[in-house]
Parts: structure tokens; sequence; C-alpha cells
């Protein structure tokens, strides 16, 4: 009997009514795994022109600091300029993992994001976070 396949780390989508790049990942990364899906993330938001994107990180448990880090300083403000446009992020996270991410020393508020080239937003409900995708 054959072992089922390794689910995919990242599962990407592009839905072109809602202009909306989704990103569901399969499964909680190491580290080492992260900078080769942010380049597949990158590429497909660049081809289809994404800047409202859609993670889906239920099935992660936790964050690596130092990637937060180089998201919120590099990769966010690099994308949006690459994009030409403020790029906007609603991560679906499980309840735990958004308690651990909101009371983490990099959480800012919606408010923080003011006059920055991004925005990200932490939702439970992927209804919501489309929503608030759509809106701007």
């Amino acid at each position: 009997m054959l072992a089922d396949p390794s689910p995919e780390l990242l599962h990407l989508s592009y839905r072109a009514d809602a202009a909306l790049l989704i990103g569901r990942w399969g499964y909680q990364p190491t580290p080492a795994e992260l900078p080769a899906q942010y380049e597949r993330l990158a590429a497909a938001a660049l081809h289809h022109g994404a800047r409202r994107w859609l993670q889906d990180i239920r099935r992660r448990n936790l964050n690596d600091p130092e990637t937060t880090h180089w998201l919120f300083t590099e990769f966010f403000p690099d994308m949006a300029g690459q994009l030409g446009r403020p790029l906007r992020v609603a991560y679906l996270v499980g309840p735990t993992l958004r308690g651990l991410i909101e009371a983490g020393p990099d959480f800012q508020p919606l408010s923080a994001y003011k006059g920055r080239p991004f925005i990200v937003v932490f939702f439970g409900e992927e209804s919501a976070a489309i929503d608030w995708l759509s809106e701007g």
C-alpha cells in the first residue's frame, strides 16, 4: 500500500472576480521552508497584479519571529512598491495562533498602518476577511 503524499505547504489560487490571491498553508513549516514559498507568493502576486491577499494559516500553530520581522520590514513594503498600490493582507488564523500573534512584540493594530504601503489584519472567519479585502 502506498503512503499518501505529503500535503502541499502552500497552495496558491487567484480569484479573478475578486482580484484576490489566496494562499492556503497546509502545515506548520520550518523557517527554512519559508523563503521559497514567499518567492512563489510574490511571483503569483506580480503575475496577477494582486494587491489583495488572503493567507489561510489555520493549520499553523506558531510564527517564526525572524520571518515575521522580515515580512513587516522588507517583504510587504517591497511587494507594495512592486505592485504600485497599497497591499492588503488578511490572515485567517485559529484562536490559539491569533492570541500568540496579538500578544507578540511585532503586533500592530489596524490604526498603526495609516500612511504605510501595506495593511495586515488577522481574522477568525473567512467571510469577514474577504469582506475586509473587498473594501480596499
